[in-house]
């Protein structure tokens, strides 16, 4: 009887325990490339406009973005570019500082994106904190992002 209170108590004792353990999230966690979907509205003096994108971005190694994404802004279409940086926390929450151009290269808005990895780094959630155009008027957004990993990092 006492050895079976002893083995309950150590399983108690790990099972208790391990749930905490996980690997912290780094840059390698976040390295790959995602497909995502961007959907929501921008809110404009005349009201709200809806938003849609897919896309590719690269996450790098060293912290920088690259991609690209297909956007409609109120049915307006165009092809854009995306380069930045991220950070990522050991909780997995990334903020992602992206720039982005049209076709021409000219600097379209720059977007702060705060989110989180989730699955071991298989997916990613955000949404937009600033959308922030070249003459340093920020949009209010009402923008969430949803990627998923194609490439990269080996779990």
């Amino acid at each position: 009887m006492k050895s079976t209170k002893i083995l309950a108590l150590m399983m108690w004792s790990i099972f208790g325990v391990l749930p905490g353990l996980h690997a912290a999230c780094t840059s390698a966690t976040a390295a790959g490339t995602f497909g995502f979907t961007t959907t929501g509205a921008l809110i404009l003096p005349a009201g709200p406009v809806p938003v849609a994108a897919v896309g590719l971005v690269t996450l790098e190694l060293n912290g920088n973005i690259t991609g690209s994404q297909d956007r409609s802004v109120g049915g307006a279409f165009a092809h854009e570019t995306i380069t930045g940086t991220f950070t990522i926390n050991r909780d997995c929450a990334i903020v992602v500082i992206a720039n982005v151009y049209d076709d021409s290269g000219n600097l379209v808005r720059t977007s702060t994106i705060p989110g989180v990895l989730v699955d071991n780094g298989k997916h990613l959630r955000g949404i937009f904190e600033t959308v922030l155009l070249p003459n340093g008027v920020n949009l209010p957004s009402v923008l969430t992002i949803e990627g998923n990993r194609i490439q990269g990092h080996a779990d």
